[in-house]
């Protein structure tokens, strides 16, 4: 069985950063942290999601968020926090923004969002990897070559099989009500400005 998802919640609101806590310890290992400095130190390679409130003493959750990334660790981030979203989050690294209050409802989702878009990169990468491969024998071997080697069968069938876990990923993404308002709300604005 692979291990529950690790994540690290900073918020310098102890009460808070506890029923976060609380809220998402039965499907995932949970650390809090009060402390920008901390979280920085507590953060790893094994750290999958990141709650980040963006208003700490200290180290801001920006100042966080912006070495979390120079750092080049591939979690995920949401931002959540009492800051009200203004244009300078277009230059801001998070994956998610909630605005407190937040429900455990929401809570959840955006933690389920933020795993299942990192599985979907694994895929995609596993995905490309395979189809380079495949395009790289395609280019260098006959048809003949091809139709005859059982290695290439099994590319061809892994890559099928990665293609369905893709496509099937992705509309489980599409599906979700936040992205289906997002994708509406976007196609509304585009139209809107035409």
């Amino acid at each position: 069985m692979a291990n529950p998802p690790h994540l690290l919640i900073v918020e310098d609101e102890p009460d808070l950063a506890n029923l976060y806590a609380a809220w998402l310890t039965d499907d995932c290992t949970v650390e809090t942290t009060y402390d920008g400095n901390e979280a920085l130190d507590l953060i790893d390679d094994t750290v999958d999601v990141v709650l980040l409130d963006r208003r700490m003493p200290g180290l801001s959750g920006d100042d966080v968020l912006d070495t979390i990334r120079e750092r080049d660790l591939d979690c995920r981030i949401a931002m959540v926090t009492a800051v009200e979203p203004d244009f300078d989050i277009i230059e801001m690294g998070f994956d998610d923004y909630l605005v407190k209050p937040v429900s455990k409802e929401d809570l959840r989702s955006v933690v389920d969002q933020l795993l299942l878009r990192s599985t979907y990169d694994e895929q995609l990468q596993q995905y490309f990897s395979l189809a380079a491969k495949k395009a790289l024998l395609d280019a260098q071997k006959t048809d003949a070559e091809l139709k005859a080697n059982d290695e290439y069968a099994s590319l061809e069938d892994q890559l099928a099989v990665m293609r369905s876990k893709v496509d099937d990923t992705m509309a489980e993404l599409f599906n979700q009500d936040v992205y289906r308002r997002l994708c509406q709300d976007i196609t509304r604005r585009s139209v809107a400005t035409d």
